[in-house]
């Protein structure tokens, strides 16, 4: 794991840009698996500005709210066209977000996992992590080994993502989400966390022992992790200093 420490998000931001850039420039035809929500906004923002080709990139999204209709404006699939897909030459057909309305919903979780299958696996998955440690809608306590299925939002996740909403009332209970199993077959896995409110569960996840009880702690057992926080995220890491001196100190050839 390669936590990546920068004063601010914006910086930590553009190192996770560089990052996916790379790999499109490196392989056209990139498996990227993407996430919502407000932590990943400055990434898509820097990638759009980057110009790159996505004509043959294919995509898979984490997660989505179960029971709003595709075009409510908290949606995922909107967010995605809205931020990311509308201004690139991604190919719609390449496009892949749960569908928070299938009428079999075990059904459409096991098609969704042959599909990532189908494609080649997800070359590099993105990620944010809630103030609880979930990974994609993976809350604690959920199955280390879990699948793309349906949870049920923690009251603490409601209540974090009110802020979109106007209301925690009109925060959906479920989602469909990707399961920590899935994500943890992703080849490189690229974790964004901004604010202070994200400092314990970063400390958690890279410091603290591997549970349940903070989901984003098993990415310790996956072999290719890289972390981009900014300082305030990383203000509860004990090794925080060494973390910076091994960044300073890459070989060139691993710059970014």
């Amino acid at each position: 794991m390669e936590i990546i420490i920068q004063p601010t998000a914006g910086e930590a931001a553009g190192i996770a840009a560089r990052i996916i850039a790379r790999l499109l420039r490196k392989k056209p035809d990139a498996v990227l698996g993407l996430a919502t929500g407000g932590t990943p906004l400055s990434l898509y923002q820097m990638l759009i500005g980057m110009k790159l080709d996505w004509s043959r990139v294919t995509t898979f999204n984490l997660d989505e709210y179960i029971g709003l209709p595709r075009e409510h404006p908290q949606s995922y699939h909107g967010f995605m066209w809205e931020n990311l897909f509308r201004h690139v030459n991604i190919r719609p057909e390449n496009i892949h977000i749960p569908d928070g309305n299938a009428a079999d919903m075990p059904a459409f979780c096991a098609a969704y996992e042959k599909s990532i299958r189908a494609a080649g696996g997800i070359d590099l998955q993105v990620l944010g992590i809630g103030s609880d440690g979930h990974i994609g809608f993976n809350e604690p306590s959920s199955s280390l080994a879990s699948r793309t299925r349906i949870k049920t939002l923690t009251p603490q996740t409601r209540r974090d993502n009110a802020r979109f909403f106007g209301s925690e009332d009109l925060v959906p209970f479920h989602v469909v989400t990707m399961g920590i199993g899935t994500i943890m077959e992703a080849r490189t896995n690229l974790l964004l966390a901004f604010s202070e409110n994200k400092a314990a569960a970063i400390a958690g996840m890279v410091e603290g022992p591997v549970t349940a009880n903070n989901p984003a702690s098993v990415l310790q057992l996956h072999p290719s992790v890289k972390v981009c926080v900014d300082e305030p995220a990383a203000s509860q890491l004990e090794r925080a200093d060494y973390y910076r001196w091994v960044y300073a100190n890459k070989p060139a050839w691993q710059v970014v």
